[in-house]
C-alpha cells in the first residue's frame, strides 16, 4: 500500500507532511507527496480578510482527495473551516505541539509606546490591542520565512507566529516571548496537524488511525465544536484552546473587537468534547458583552 499524501508547497507545510510520511513509513506504510498550490499561497500579497479567510489554504487540497488524486490531506488544523465536506473525514491528529503565539524581534514588555507588530491575523492584532492599545499593528503575509524575517526591518519591532511552526522548523531561538494561551487564546486547531481521507476509503483510514493522538484530537473536537457552534458568518475574532487532563478537558475561548476595545472570556470543563465546544460558544455569544459585540445592542 502506498499513500499518496496532498499538501501544500511552503516549507512548513512540506516539514509537515514529511513527518507525517516518516510516521507512516515506521508503520511499514510508504508514500509519496501530492504538492497543491492553494488559493491563500497564490494570492499571497492579499490579506486573508479580504481573500475570504475560511478555507484559503485547504479547498484545493480537499478536492485532490475527492477527485482521487490523494489518498491524505495533510493540513495545519487551524487552516481548517469548521464543516468538513461531504465524502471527507477528520481521521487522526497526531500528538500536537505548543499552541501558543509568540512574539519575534521583542517581547510585548520590551516593545516602546506606540512601536510596531506585524500580524496577518484578526484575533492576534485585537488581543495585542486589548493589552496594549498604543501598539501599531500593521498587516502581514507570506510564508515563516518572509514573515519572521519582517522583524527589525522596515519599522517593524515584533512580529506574532505560532509556536508549534517554530519547533517544527527548529527556530525556538528567535522567540523573544511566549504569549500565555489562557489570556491570548490561540485559534481553534493551532499547533495541531489533521489528517482526512475520504469517508469510504476504509484502508487508509485504518492506516492513519494508528497515528492519532487520542487526546489531540478531544481537544480538536472541542475547539472545532466551538468554532461551528459560532458560525462561519460570524466576523468577530475569536479562538478557543482545550487541554486534557485524564478524561477530563477543560475549554478556554474568547470574542473580542477587532480593535481589542471589548472582549468576553470563558472556560468550561467537562467530559463531552463536542458538547463542551458548543456550550462554550453559546456561552460567549449569549453574555450580555458578547452579544454587543454581535450587534445585539437594542
Amino acid at each position: 500500500m502506498k499513500l499518496r499524501l496532498a499538501t501544500r508547497r511552503s516549507p512548513l507545510a512540506l516539514f509537515q507532511a514529511h513527518y507525517v510520511q516518516r510516521r507512516l513509513e515506521a508503520q511499514g506504510c510508504a508514500s509519496e507527496l501530492v504538492l497543491v498550490e492553494t488559493k491563500g499561497d497564490r494570492e499571497s500579497d492579499v490579506s486573508l480578510a479580504t481573500l475570504g479567510g475560511e478555507g484559503v489554504f485547504v479547498v484545493e487540497i480537499q478536492r485532490a482527495l475527492l477527485e482521487h488524486r490523494a489518498d491524505v490531506a495533510v493540513h495545519s488544523a487551524k487552516d481548517l473551516p469548521s464543516v468538513t465536506p461531504e465524502g471527507l473525514t477528520l481521521v487522526s491528529v497526531p500528538e500536537r505541539l505548543d499552541a501558543a503565539d509568540v512574539l519575534v524581534g521583542r517581547s510585548l514588555a520590551g516593545l516602546g509606546p506606540g512601536a510596531t507588530v506585524a500580524t496577518g491575523s484578526p484575533r492576534r492584532r485585537a488581543l495585542l490591542l486589548e493589552r496594549r492599545p498604543d501598539l501599531q499593528v500593521v498587516g502581514l503575509r507570506g510564508n515563516m520565512a518572509t514573515r519572521l524575517g519582517a522583524a527589525g526591518k522596515n519599522g517593524v519591532d515584533a512580529v506574532v507566529a505560532a509556536m508549534a511552526a517554530l519547533e517544527r522548523l527548529d527556530q525556538r531561538e528567535l522567540v523573544s516571548e511566549r504569549l500565555d494561551p489562557r489570556w491570548f487564546i490561540p485559534q481553534v486547531g493551532q499547533g495541531a496537524l489533521a489528517l482526512e481521507a475520504r469517508t469510504d476509503d476504509a484502508a487508509t483510514c485504518a492506516v492513519l488511525i494508528d497515528l492519532n493522538d487520542d487526546a489531540a484530537l478531544r481537544a480538536l473536537i472541542a475547539e472545532r465544536s466551538f468554532l461551528e457552534e459560532l458560525g462561519a458568518g460570524c466576523s468577530i475574532p475569536g479562538g478557543a484552546h482545550a487541554t486534557v487532563d485524564g478524561t477530563e478537558l477543560t475549554i478556554r475561548g474568547v470574542m473580542i473587537a477587532p480593535d481589542g476595545s471589548k472582549s468576553v472570556r470563558a472556560a468550561l470543563t467537562g467530559n463531552d468534547a463536542a458538547v463542551l465546544g458548543r456550550d462554550l460558544a453559546r456561552l460567549l455569544r449569549d453574555d450580555q458583552n458578547g452579544g454587543a459585540l454581535l450587534g445585539w445592542e437594542s
